[in-house]
């Protein structure tokens, strides 16, 4: 017992770590182009049925860019995923009104795909004034994400340009 805080010191160490009941997710941080490795924590198993829960965001210190450390967004990150105000679901501002309503994800892609479907029929160009095939889609652009692999990156590419969209940009490049 010596001086007499061996107890102390004993009883201290016995708490678990609050981590270690949780899943740990790495991923990447969603706020700007330099693309922060992050690991997420939660709790709940998804498969069984359960909601999992967001516990904690901490910085990768294994990950390349950012070697465990995050701006003071990416620290925040686990404040957005809670906030109250955060969307979840897609809104909608239809013609004429003046608030939001939401609409289910399936109503929301099919509207962005009619829009785009229909700008496309309506201003693709086939071909040059010389009869050249050009296929070219001038009146919609994209702007890609920064955060993603190099696969997904060249997916995104093939699709854009598969479709004639000549205004093709990255997140990285703005």
């Amino acid at each position: 017992m010596g001086f007499g805080g061996a107890e102390a010191a004993e009883a201290a160490h016995v708490r678990a770590f609050k981590l270690a009941t949780t899943t740990e997710t790495r991923n990447t941080c969603p706020y700007c182009s330099v693309a922060c490795g992050i690991i997420m924590y939660s709790r709940g198993d998804v498969k069984a049925g359960e909601t999992a829960e967001l516990m904690h965001i901490e910085g990768d210190a294994d990950h390349p860019t950012n070697r465990g450390t995050l701006c003071p967004k990416g620290a925040a990150l686990k404040d957005f995923v809670h906030a109250p105000t955060r969307l979840t679901q897609p809104r909608l501002r239809r013609p004429g009104s003046d608030r939001f309503e939401e609409i289910t994800w399936e109503e929301a892609l099919d509207k962005i795909a009619r829009a785009l479907k229909d700008d496309r029929d309506a201003n693709f160009i086939a071909t040059n004034d010389d009869g050249t095939p050009v296929n070219r889609w001038t009146t919609t652009g994209f702007l890609a994400a920064s955060a993603t692999t190099n696969e997904t990156a060249w997916l995104t590419y093939k699709t854009v340009r598969s479709m004639g969209i000549v205004g093709f940009d990255n997140q990285a490049r703005v």
